[in-house]
């Protein structure tokens, strides 16, 4: 069974470092490298930690080689110093009219670097399973490298559609929000953490200060956020690539999401033939602690 005390679940294990796409990059394994390949990619501003250890073990429990790693301009992940993302106000304009914006890197720049650790890690194939961004980039990435991809896992993430999942105007602010008067960088963390999470699901702020605690602490980006986050806003949408997929896909939402709306979810799933979409009332955009058994156990299934 999964460790459910949540403090353990955020504990950091021996870290190794890889060249990929030109960069370098933190990442972590579980389980025997013989096994079939899981690689988890994590969402905006999320380090590989937001994937719990005692989930990874799970996973690799199941018989699977287990993959996590730092995205670029994140945590241990080589940063893109010197490059500056474009204003939010020119990137609705890029999202919403189709107006030209050049970004550091895309959304397919961070999709290559998936597949570019698998060849460092002289892996051939891989399940991909991504929340939020990573998601996206998981889609991309399934897609684009058809050959490279065994199934994907897409959790609380979108197709991009322009009309589809748009986050609520309060979770649209919490993502800008910055630290007040007095408050620290994590308390401010926690705060926006805790109004994302999910009511169904409730963690105290204690279990949430250690996890930001941990990424702080392994290497806190602001720059990073901005750059990861042009590349979503600036991104076109994916329905051609999702109507191209020939793989087993399992779409996983919550009810409560207020940052990517079940109709993302639902959209998502609609535009893969015979995808799985399965629902999580009272599960927001996080992965609840209490629910870690049951994706294992999904994912599990939508790779065999």
């Amino acid at each position: 069974m999964m460790r459910r005390d949540g403090l353990s679940d955020f504990r950091d294990q021996e870290t190794k470092y890889i060249n990929s796409n030109g960069l370098k990059f933190a990442y972590e394994t579980f389980g025997k490298k013989s096994q079939p390949a899981i690689i988890l990619v994590a969402g905006l501003y999320n380090q590989m930690v937001r994937w719990p250890e005692a989930f990874c073990q799970n996973l690799a429990s199941r018989d699977f080689f287990v993959i996590r790693f730092d995205n670029r301009d994140i945590g241990l992940s080589g940063w893109m110093t010197g490059k500056q993302a474009p204003s939010i106000i020119r990137q609705v304009m890029k999202s919403r009219f189709g107006i030209p914006v050049k970004v550091p890197y895309s959304l397919d720049d961070m999709a290559a670097d998936t597949v570019g650790i698998l060849d460092a890690l002289g892996i051939e194939k891989a399940h991909f399973v991504g929340m939020s961004m990573g998601g996206m980039i998981c889609q991309i990435a399934s897609a684009r490298y058809p050959s490279r991809a065994f199934s994907l896992t897409s959790i609380m993430s979108s197709s991009g559609a322009l009309k589809k999942g748009r986050p609520s105007w309060k979770a649209s602010m919490q993502m800008l929000k910055r630290p007040s008067r007095g408050q620290s960088r994590i308390d401010n963390t926690v705060e926006i953490l805790q109004f994302l999470g999910s009511p169904g699901y409730p963690v105290s702020d204690s279990i949430v200060r250690a996890m930001a605690e941990l990424e702080f602490g392994r290497g806190s980006n602001p720059a990073g956020y901005l750059r990861q986050m042009a590349a979503i806003n600036t991104a076109p949408n994916r329905v051609h690539l999702l109507n191209s997929l020939k793989i087993p896909a399992l779409i996983i939402h919550g009810r409560e999401d207020l940052l990517v709306p079940l109709s993302a979810g639902i959209d998502t799933a609609k535009h893969i033939r015979n995808s799985r979409l399965v629902v999580f009332p009272g599960m927001g955009h996080n992965l609840p602690l209490q629910l870690l058994e049951r994706f294992a156990e999904l994912i599990a299934e939508n790779a065999k």
